[in-house]
């Protein structure tokens, strides 16, 4: 395990410098129509991440209050109460994964 943690990361990097190695061969030009397409995709990312965000942070509100108060009735449920809470952190997750779908197309 602790050879992982150490190769890990060394192979992030030598990707990573591959990959900015392979941008800077290609020089793009910058149209005034890529120009647009490139800030409205940044756009739509904030979006998705704002609004995940957003709608993370309700539904983790309400859940959590209702998880909370049927464990005061039933304390043997919370358990399973806490899995519910944890779904709906999941949704900004998913606000990501889109973000970065649009930004790698």
């Amino acid at each position: 395990m602790r050879l992982i943690r150490s190769i890990l990361p060394t192979i992030l990097v030598i990707l990573l410098c591959l990959n900015m190695a392979v941008y800077a061969e290609a020089p793009q030009r910058l149209t005034p129509e890529l120009a647009e397409v490139e800030s409205v995709k940044f756009i739509a990312m904030t979006a998705a991440v704002g609004i995940c965000a957003v709608a993370a942070a309700y539904a983790v509100a309400k859940v959590s209050v209702a998880a909370f108060a049927s464990a005061t009735e039933k304390p043997e449920i919370l358990g399973r109460a806490i899995i519910f809470v944890g779904l709906a952190e999941g949704i900004a997750i998913y606000g990501l994964l889109i973000a970065f779908l649009i930004w790698i197309t």
